[in-house]
């Protein structure tokens, strides 16, 4: 019954995910959904601005904390660790709940791009970083990345092991395309608005600073075959062979 439970748990926390995921396309591109970036009476620009801060901040904290192997550890203390990955997917998708929530618009234009031609290739840049995105996660294992695998393993009663260490297809391009697909689609913007602006910087930050700490686990955990990876594959930028990047 617990592994039944872990296993039903881990599902529900995969069902979140994808729903705030989804959301968060149609948030970020102003599209179907009820409440999105620009949406909503501006206020305020000194409350608007600190409260995006906040909520950007809020995210980051946990995305990152709860990402260290030391928080790991001592999170299993008071969790099973086949549900660990599902629980870290459950708080990351509140704190974009959260944020989509409490989120204020800030909609004075910094940029609003008319020419037909730059805006349809503005929306298929914003359409590929999400396919980028979603791609990645399947070529380094969807459902272990989302904590379903773990949970089936451990409704078989059969042990876990990490998926290991691998470069599939954009790998080979760079250490980190799935962040380079947030990115991407988080600047793809025929209309550019301060508070999409605040959005797009605030977490094109995050993701540099938080990959500074993902590079150190990732050569602790993988050793030499990492630091050489680093060597020959670029951080975020494609064809760009410094080393050490």
């Amino acid at each position: 019954m617990t592994r039944l439970l872990a296993f039903l748990y881990g599902v529900l926390c995969y069902l979140i995910f994808l729903a705030t995921f989804l959301y968060l396309i149609g948030f970020i591109g102003n599209l179907v959904v009820p409440k999105s970036i620009d949406s909503g009476i501006p206020g305020s620009f000194a409350l608007a601005l600190t409260t995006n801060l906040v909520l950007i901040g809020i995210f980051g904290i946990q995305h990152s904390v709860m990402a260290r192997p030391g928080f790991k550890q001592w999170w299993k203390r008071f969790i099973p660790p086949s549900i660990e990955r599902s629980s870290y997917v459950l708080f990351a998708s509140a704190a974009l709940i959260l944020m989509f929530w409490l989120w204020k618009p800030i909609t004075q234009e910094v940029w609003h791009i008319r020419m037909p031609v730059a805006v349809s290739a503005l929306w298929v840049m914003f359409a590929l970083g999400w396919g980028v995105v979603l791609s990645c996660t399947f070529l380094i294992d969807h459902f272990d990345l989302f904590g379903l695998r773990q949970v089936y393993l451990n409704l078989k009663q059969r042990n876990y092991s990490p998926v290991g260490f691998r470069e599939p297809f954009f790998y080979r391009l760079v250490r980190h395309p799935l962040m380079l697909g947030f990115i991407i689609s988080f600047w793809a913007a025929p209309v550019m608005t301060v508070g999409r602006l605040i959005f797009a910087a605030g977490m094109t930050g995050y993701i540099l600073i938080a990959l500074q700490f993902e590079e150190r686990d990732m050569v602790t955990y993988f050793g030499e075959e990492y630091r050489k990876y680093r060597q020959r594959v670029p951080m975020l930028v494609p064809w760009h062979r410094r080393r050490h990047v």
